[in-house]
């Protein structure tokens, strides 16, 4: 038996590293297991969303991700007849695209910076957990193993063997047609800088050139399409802008993809994130950036009870937010799935509706801040009306640790610094030009809002709720070392 961690986490896609190396940066033991003996390849997520990439810039691997990404500043839709409309995207809401090869390699590289590592061909069999802590049965290439922790986050994906230990349901369906996914060159030069939605009589077509000139291509097909060249040219050719020509292809698959969501996202002391807890269709490039946000949603919370600083009751709140945010993304996807796959006849009535709900600005004012993750907003979060919706821009700095920081104008800027000087270890203070205040968690999404004396108070009465002195679950660091395994 090993030395007992904190937090173990199974898997070690870009959730589970971005899971660990976040946890990392607040100070808290963490080992990483993955079943596989090394990491995965061929062609999977790559777009990253303002939502995806606040965690890289977290974890300061941001600027390196946009030297080796392509920005995307517009979404170029192609409709039957050749009719044309842009969607042009402005800062707060341009993605990268970015092979999750690459995304996988930073957060690798960001998680051994802050002193933690992957533990390979380590597989989880089994789960066992009671109020001190969770125990994990393991086989590896050493034989059989336990590992102990005192929390247990499952990012081992859509088949995660955590999932199913814990008996967890994965509810929902499978999505009826399959996709066909396709990378290579084109003899002609695509526009960099776009994400191209091509939506013929015959079917739609989604395309986007990366920044080393090759093209991703998805289509959906019917099931046992031939996966050959002359298949994609015969698809580019029907569905795609005339002349469209294949130069070389580097891959071509076809993969089927479903709408499900964990019955339950936490039992205990565990729980699931990224596609372990959720899968929807690709459309939209939602899938890395929805696990990713559980990840920014659970680690400051995990942080905060493991050193002491919050009481942990905040951890409930995991399931609730979380599943709003699934539940949000899997409408969207399924929405945009039926748009896609639409026949001939439907597909005219829908080209008249999206050229319409275009020149009204709608798609720029919804569908646009949708996609990029501006849209998720928590219910019954706190107090105030902005409560539950993310920071604007302009309040927003990176969350050092797991405390709150508070917002205020300089009218509450001595109120505010009294109330941060009670409970530093729960609440930082820093003034912004603005009327009221802001109570801005570590992930970017607003605790309380107000103005007035009756808000005031209410953030008090949120604080004493939150705070967790006095629950004796001491630090996470304590004297164990960085991360609680010997790395290679």
């Amino acid at each position: 038996m090993s030395a007992r961690t904190t937090v173990l986490v199974v898997g070690a896609g870009p959730v589970g590293l971005a899971a660990a190396a976040e946890l990392r940066r607040f100070g808290v033991l963490v080992r990483v297991v993955d079943a596989a003996p090394r990491p995965a390849t061929g062609p999977r997520a790559m777009q990253l969303w303002p939502s995806g990439l606040a965690v890289l810039d977290d974890l300061d691997v941001l600027e390196e991700a946009g030297r080796l990404g392509q920005p995307v500043r517009a979404m170029r839709f192609t409709l039957a007849r050749r009719r044309r409309f842009d969607l042009s995207l402005g800062p707060a809401d341009q993605p990268l695209l970015l092979p999750q090869h690459r995304t996988e390699e930073l957060l690798d590289r960001a998680l051994r910076r802050l002193g933690g590592c992957v533990e390979r061909g380590i597989r989880v069999t089994g789960i066992e957990q009671d109020a001190s802590g969770v125990r994990a049965s393991t086989v590896s290439p050493d034989g059989p193993g336990t590992i102990e922790a005192d929390w247990l986050i499952a990012a081992d994906g859509v088949r995660s063997t955590v999932r199913d230990a814990l008996g967890i349901e994965f509810l929902g369906e499978q999505v009826p047609m399959p996709l066909l996914l396709a990378e290579g060159r084109l003899t002609e030069d695509i526009e960099q800088g776009a994400v191209h939605y091509s939506m013929s009589e015959k079917g739609s077509l989604v395309y986007a050139p990366m920044r080393d000139g090759v093209v991703r291509i998805y289509t959906a097909v019917p099931p046992g399409t031939p996966l050959t060249e002359e298949t994609v040219q015969r698809l580019l050719s029907e569905r795609g802008p005339h002349g469209m020509r294949l130069a070389s292809l580097d891959v071509v698959r076809e993969f089927t993809s479903a709408e499900r969501i964990a019955s339950r996202l936490r039992v205990g002391r565990c729980f699931l994130a990224g596609d372990a807890a959720h899968t929807h269709a690709p459309l939209g490039g939602q899938g890395l950036n929805l696990g990713l946000q559980d990840v920014r949603n659970l680690a400051w919370k995990l942080a905060g009870v493991a050193r002491g600083a919050l009481h942990p009751d905040v951890l409930d709140t995991y399931e609730q937010e979380r599943r709003q945010a699934a539940e949000q993304t899997v409408r969207a996807t399924h929405t945009m799935l039926r748009v896609f796959m639409l026949p001939p006849l439907a597909a005219k009535v829908r080209d008249l509706v999206w050229q319409a709900l275009e020149s009204a600005g709608v798609l720029r004012r919804w569908f646009v801040p949708l996609l990029a993750g501006r849209r998720v907003r928590y219910e019954r979060s706190g107090p105030g009306r902005r409560a539950g919706a993310r920071a604007p821009r302009w309040a927003l700095t990176r969350a050092p640790d797991h405390r709150l920081t508070l917002v205020t104008g300089d009218a509450s800027a001595d109120w505010a610094r009294a109330l941060a000087a009670r409970r530093p270890h729960l609440l930082t203070h820093r003034t912004a030009p603005h009327r009221g205040f802001l109570l801005i968690r570590p992930d970017g999404h607003i605790a309380a809002s107000g103005t007035g004396r009756a808000d005031r108070d209410a953030v008090t009465r949120l604080l004493d709720v939150l705070d967790g002195t006095g629950t004796g679950t001491g630090d996470a660091e304590g004297d164990r070392g960085m991360h609680g395994a010997a790395c290679p």
